[in-house]
């Protein structure tokens, strides 16, 4: 059996577990045995379960709310100070789950990110801590002064991690799985569109907005009808309200829980995303156009400005520049841009790769690692 690292991710939404399923994968190719855990498991007594409902109802009832507390963790460190101290709550299980035979530690969500950073500070945890930070723009929150090494998917979001004193930079390729990839040839989006029920002789718009299918869905996906150049297909998730509202009202096509991505995104024209989060670089991987409308508040809207200024994703500010983009879209007329962005984020390094010379290098995990804000070639 080969030597233990453990992944701490979160159930909020799917994006930070699908960033640590990922990453498992990969160490377990590399001869690793790795355990993915849930930081709201670690948490004591219901809170873990308080946090996730809490945060999935203020996105959907009170998104403002969360824009303004999102901010004010972000520029206040007095605050985001006691943010990480309430996270400290999970440290005693933290620190036994972790357990004795741990080579590695590998975080893809924020507040476990602190926990594990002040746990290396604290002389309590003796093996590195690697932090893959899952969106395109770099919150206070996700930076730690104990971790060993943060991970970031582009320059942006590394330059924004240094202006944070984050140590241990890295960029690294996204934490995409492979069977995201281009369409090879006609048949398989004919197959796909066979496969989930779609129209073969329409453009469609691949309307994503996370598992839960949280944000202003129902009115972008009302938007992109009316522009009467795209069908658009609504990924609600889990939110079944949302797919009963759109089925009656008979906006577009609304779909559940979709199992498997790579095979939808292979029917798509385009993509529409309203968070800037994992689908988005699924869809990058896919090489279909992407666009970002009606954001989310806090990490949608910093994440879309990150995308739109990397050139990966145009961002329409307005229904009539999500016309006009749409319209380019259709004709391929950002396709070459987009495509150049995005092969810089596939040239740089494996992430895994990181984390194994991470744990291979305990003695000197954050100065041994490459600090260059540059990908590797």
């Amino acid at each position: 059996m080969g030597a233990r690292i453990v992944i701490i991710s979160a159930s909020v939404g799917a994006g930070h577990d699908g960033v640590a399923g990922e990453l498992r994968r990969r160490l377990r190719k590399h001869g690793f045995r790795v355990e993915q855990l849930d930081f709201l498991d670690l948490l004591p007594g219901v809170l873990g379960r308080a946090l996730r409902t809490g945060y999935a109802l203020e996105l959907a009832i009170a998104p403002r709310t969360w824009e303004l507390l999102y901010t004010a963790l972000d520029r206040h460190r007095k605050l985001a100070a006691v943010a990480a101290k309430l996270a400290n709550l999970a440290k005693r299980r933290m620190l036994a789950a972790i357990g004795p035979d741990c080579v590695a530690v590998v975080s893809t969500y924020p507040l476990a990110s602190q926990v594990l950073g002040g746990l290396r500070l604290g002389g309590e945890l003796p093996v590195p801590v690697a932090s893959f930070l899952c969106d395109m723009s770099v919150h206070q929150l996700w930076v730690s002064a104990g971790v060993d090494a943060h991970l970031t998917m582009h320059k942006i979001a590394a330059d924004q991690a240094q202006a944070l004193r984050a140590p241990g930079i890295v960029v690294t390729a996204p934490a995409v799985s492979p069977g995201f990839g281009p369409v090879r040839c006609a048949d398989e989006s004919i197959q796909a569109r066979q496969r989930f029920g779609l129209p073969r002789h329409v453009k469609l718009a691949l309307v994503l907005a996370g598992s839960w299918g949280v944000g202003a869905v129902e009115q972008a996906a009302l938007d992109l009808a009316a522009s009467g150049l795209v069908v658009p297909v609504v990924v609600c998730g889990r939110n079944t309200r949302l797919r009963r509202r759109l089925s009656q009202r008979r906006i577009g096509i609304a779909l559940g829980w979709v199992d498997d991505m790579p095979a939808l995104l292979r029917a798509a024209d385009i993509v529409v995303h309203n968070a800037g989060g994992l689908s988005c670089m699924e869809a990058l991987a896919a090489d279909i156009p992407v666009l970002t409308y009606r954001c989310i508040p806090g990490h949608g809207q910093t994440n879309v400005a990150a995308l739109d200024h990397s050139g990966l994703a145009a961002h329409a500010n307005d229904v009539v520049e999500l016309h006009q983009l749409v319209g380019a879209a259709m004709r391929d007329e950002y396709a070459a841009l987009q495509r150049s962005a995005a092969s810089a984020l596939w040239s740089a390094p494996d992430p895994a790769d990181v984390i194994v010379e991470l744990a291979g290098n305990p003695s000197r995990p954050t100065r041994g690692l490459r600090d260059g804000l540059e990908p590797r070639r």
